[in-house]
């Protein structure tokens, strides 16, 4: 059997890996367009400022190792351009010598990813305005840091890269002002628990201005002027956009694969698309939310690995796995705070039209009295049966893993109820006999 895959880094690169162990004499080709087939791209806000000190931690494994562990015929700077489904055949070009060829299959996976959201914007095309989406883009940010020395900084954006980039930043001593179109920043959560990150970044003297878009650009001959919806202007050295990302659909597309309602390719269970050759995992896919059932986006790295784990298997054995759907755990570090999520919040859960209730409470992180002991903010969301639907916990420490006890709990369909029984770890220095999750259950 020979398998092409189209698209290295987290969905692709597992596949591939999955697909040789599971069977030693299978074909595997895997298809790049950039440079670098595995990095570590959750990371790269944190070379910024130093904290990753070495570029080369963040390339998971090097074409030429991924080749000899894996006996996977790599392909980087190597783009597909068209699919003939009929034929089963991929037309590739070398981007290096630009010559096009092509390239059969019995498989196909498409893992693609998504591509950064660039509005046309006035003056978006000028040197001091980055995005952050891969290792060529950390590299030009790197580099206009130490040729500029930038003293001011303007991120477009407040989700999970804009924040990480405005801390890296701010550590690096540059003055960062985040600019976000929505009330709020961190979407995931509901407006009282993003509320206690604000608080705590512009404590940390970040400039964040909530419910403003960024209409133009002007460069000047030593900085760039932002100007913003309600007049303000803002005067930068250095501009990053992260203002989101939408799936790289052209290849699926172009060789008439269905899109979902979303956006996304559409898949299957067993993350066939509608043809029953070719696969899709990662970004570029719609999937079920699990709670809601509805189609949505959800670009994690996590749900991204199984899938491509999942498509291996399916594509060697069979049909014999199925994804039940991603539940949308996530977790950021802003400062000194780790903000969590998991399940829904109350915007989704209105638009879904699913009835809850909800509480929130403030518990220590470990017994008061011990030394360090930190308030964390957690937010239940569940049905008057008692169904789990969300959570969301902020904290400067223990946010982590009482978010991770309640999507264990929501898989489990355990009830808040049960979260008031269970027995977790206890001494001083690591929580309270009456954790916080159990306190959680008590009062929903």
């Amino acid at each position: 059997m020979k398998i092409i895959i189209v698209g290295g880094v987290a969905g692709g690169a597992t596949a591939a890996a999955r697909i040789r162990r599971n069977d030693e004499t299978a074909e595997v080709v895997m298809i790049e367009r950039g440079q670098y087939i595995s990095f570590a791209n959750c990371g790269l806000p944190y070379h910024i400022s130093g904290i990753i000190e070495e570029r080369e931690q963040l390339l998971v494994t090097s074409e030429a190792a991924f080749k000899q562990r894996y006996r996977v015929d790599v392909r980087s700077r190597t783009e597909a351009i068209a699919i003939d489904r009929k034929a089963k055949v991929v037309r590739l070009r070398d981007l290096a010598t630009n010559d096009e060829y092509d390239e059969s299959y019995d498989k196909l996976l498409l893992s693609p990813g998504a591509e950064p959201v660039r509005p046309k914007l006035p003056g978006i095309d000028s040197p001091r305005v980055f995005g952050l989406r891969n290792i060529p883009d950390l590299d030009r940010i790197m580099d206009h840091l130490r040729q500029h020395n930038p003293r001011r900084a303007v991120v477009i954006g407040g989700g999970f890269i804009g924040i990480e980039v405005a801390e890296n930043l701010h550590d690096k001593g540059i003055f960062t002002t985040m600019v976000e179109a929505a009330d709020q920043i961190l979407t995931p959560l509901d407006y009282e628990m993003a509320a206690i990150v604000h608080s705590h970044m512009r404590d940390k003297n970040i400039e964040l201005y909530l419910s403003d878009k960024v209409e133009r650009f002007e460069d000047k001959a030593d900085h760039t002027l932002v100007y913003l919806g309600s007049g303000r202007r803002l005067q930068a050295d250095l501009v990053v956009l992260a203002i989101g990302v939408r799936p790289e659909t052209t290849l699926a597309r172009a060789c008439g694969l269905e899109l979902g309602n979303t956006g996304g390719i559409k898949v299957n269970s067993h993350l066939q698309t509608t043809d029953a050759d070719i696969y899709a995992v990662g970004d570029a896919i719609e999937v079920t939310q699990t709670i809601s059932g509805l189609q949505a986006l959800i670009p994690l790295a996590g749900p991204a690995n199984r899938q491509g784990r999942m498509a291996a298997d399916n594509m060697v054995f069979g049909n014999l796995k199925a994804y039940r759907g991603t539940q949308s755990t996530a977790i950021l570090k802003a400062f000194d705070l780790a903000a969590a999520s998991t399940g829904l919040n109350e915007k989704q859960l209105n638009a879904a039209g699913i009835p809850f209730l909800s509480c929130i409470t403030h518990s220590g992180s470990h017994a008061s009295y011990y030394p360090g002991a930190k308030q964390i903010s957690l937010k239940l969301l569940f049905t008057d049966k008692g169904e789990i639907l969300g959570a969301q916990a902020v904290g400067a420490d223990g946010a982590d893993k009482r978010i991770d006890v309640i999507a264990t709990a929501i898989y489990g369909k355990l009830t808040v109820e049960d979260l008031a029984d269970f027995e977790l770890a206890y001494a001083p220095p690591y929580g309270s006999a009456k954790d916080p999750i159990n306190i959680a259950g008590y009062v929903a």
